[in-house]
């Protein structure tokens, strides 16, 4: 009963209504002249300084799915559910060879979108179009995935009931407040609140590592808990360690993994909003602090064994919700009160990155959709207008996600975005090197890989809810035919093919010397930086690109 709450419920409320007024106030944070154009409302005017992206590319990265899906993961299935810690440490190196010619050629075309990127450097509006599309699609599960984070919270103070209705409105009224401010704000609202998620999470684990072990007899006792209950587990891949059966599903599942967190345009629209190439550097060496805040998080979710948690019942009649895992867990274990700003850094956890997602999908929709085939005459005012309503529609869709799926962990969720959003990896990033791909070998390899990887999470089931499809991203490579137990990523089964049909018709094409188009970026775009002569700052910078021979 929600009564038995009232604490925590009340220091929830209080410290999300005050994030939520704060989001309301970022609009004066940092004033533009004139908040009618896309990179004031959808980039923050391109003029974030270290700090401010630090917190906000930490806050759009270290989501719900950080406090409730990975430690539900290791929660039910052991040691595979630390590959993102490993893949967050994989994935800076590379991306700092990569975003920093993004941002240099972005500024100096006024690129809003990696689509913006695509159409110009391949000279081909298909190509863009599939390119928005995508991320447009492969946003809107990760948005959902923080709508589960806020669920499993408001579950846990009893707050939901269990109709279908009464289950959703309360995370529906969150995600209104959210669109409230996201829509007068824009991308200076989860950049402010950044700042209070991000000091939130780290008192709340930092309190969460020292006292909960203390109070559970120490780490041995903890983990020798977890041993004893995965051992019991009927599942050959259950363990605190991992086996031969798993071994390649999770180092094909970090990997791909790595590949595709900054293939996100919300990744990407957190990059762009830097003001020179020197804060995404700086921002890229320090960024491996929060890997160690995820390590720590991850252990939650053995916590959670050793206190003897149950986790809620689900949805249907005979199904537990994993998700309720780590709240259950700070129910249990911390005084009212302190559970109550634990509860609030998962909610608050949900809204910066939600915010962000919705703003990029909003974007992408603008540039490259609206702008490219509905009204190519759009002013920066209308364009931004358009953002503003498309990030409502999009949350409106993400809800779509929680209502209609149920998968067993709520970061399935994230992973099935993540097979769809590789598959921009040869235009987006590899594109930032080379133009060798023919245009048709980029379309055609991207229709084979999306349309290889949904096929395989079709054909995963789901044993948790007894679902026959989408039940994870675990591929069965007896499924080709091999004589093994072992499973793979499906994503980058799905990228590996996408590359081979790309490269495969781009030699058929070249060889049958199939007109290309132009490119329209010139190689020392790619190393453009703050002050230099051609890049103009500001709502000027439309006024530049229309006279560049931008396709």
């Amino acid at each position: 009963m929600w009564r038995d709450h009232l604490t925590e419920i009340i220091v929830f409320s209080v410290l999300f209504l005050l994030v939520s007024a704060m989001g309301f106030v970022a609009a004066r944070w940092r004033a533009p002249r004139d908040m009618a154009h896309l990179d004031e409302w959808g980039l923050g005017g391109r003029s974030f300084g270290g700090w401010i992206t630090w917190f906000l590319v930490g806050g759009d990265l270290y989501t719900a799915y950080t406090f409730v899906a990975v430690p539900a993961l290791i929660f039910g299935a052991g040691a595979a559910g630390f590959f993102a810690v490993p893949y967050t440490i994989v994935i800076y190196p590379l991306v700092f060879l990569v975003l920093c010619r993004l941002w240099s050629v972005s500024h100096r075309h006024g690129f809003v979108t990696p689509a913006d990127f695509v159409r110009s450097r391949f000279d081909s509006p298909i190509l863009a179009l599939l390119i928005a599309i995508t991320g447009i699609v492969a946003t809107m599960p990760y948005i959902a995935l923080q709508l589960v984070g806020i669920e499993a919270v408001l579950k846990t103070m009893g707050v939901t009931g269990d109709s279908t209705i009464a289950r959703h409105l309360p995370i529906i009224i969150a995600f209104a407040i959210l669109a409230a401010y996201t829509y007068q704000s824009g991308l200076r609202a989860p950049a402010l609140i950044a700042f209070v998620k991000d000091a939130l999470i780290y008192v709340v684990i930092l309190v969460a590592i020292l006292y909960i072990p203390y109070k559970l007899g120490g780490w041995g006792s903890i983990f020798d808990a977890a041993d004893a209950k995965f051992k019991a587990s009927p599942n050959p891949g259950d363990g605190i360690l991992l086996n031969a059966n798993n071994q390649l599903y999770y180092a094909s599942l970090a990997f791909g993994s790595a590949l595709a967190l900054f293939l996100y345009p919300h990744s990407i629209t957190g990059v762009l909003a830097s003001r020179n190439r020197d804060v995404i550097k700086r921002n890229m060496s320090a960024l491996p602090a929060y890997s160690l805040l995820l390590g720590l998080i991850a252990l939650l979710g053995y916590m959670a064994i050793a206190s003897g948690v149950k986790p809620l019942p689900g949805a249907t009649a005979g199904t537990v919700d994993g998700n309720t895992v780590v709240p259950l867990l700070f129910d249990q274990q911390f005084p009212n009160w302190f559970a109550g700003v634990a509860y609030a850094a998962i909610g608050i956890g949900a809204l910066v990155p939600a915010a962000i997602m919705s703003i990029a999908a909003a974007n992408l929709f603008t540039r490259n959709i609206y702008k490219e085939y509905l009204k190519r005459d759009a002013t920066p005012a209308q364009e931004a207008q358009v953002s503003k309503v498309t990030s409502l529609l999009v949350k409106v869709g993400a809800l779509a996600f929680i209502v209609f799926l149920n998968p067993q962990y709520a970061i399935d969720l994230q992973l099935i975005g993540g097979v769809i959003i590789l598959q921009t990896l040869p235009s987006v990033a590899l594109g930032l090197y080379t133009r060798w791909f023919h245009r048709t070998g980029l379309i055609a390899g991207w229709a084979v890989g999306l349309g290889l990887g949904l096929w395989m999470l079709y054909e995963i089931p789901n044993t948790a809810t007894k679902r026959a499809h989408f039940g994870g991203q675990a591929f069965p490579l007896e499924k080709f035919g091999f004589d093994t137990k072992m499973t793979i990523y499906v994503g980058i089964v799905a990228v590996l093919v996408n590359l081979a049909v790309a490269a495969l018709v781009t030699l058929i094409l070249r060889a049958a010397k199939v007109a290309d188009g132009a490119d329209n970026t010139r190689p020392d775009d790619y190393f453009a930086d703050e002050g230099d002569p051609r890049i103009i700052p500001g709502v000027d910078r439309d006024a530049d690109s229309a006279r560049e021979p931008v396709a």
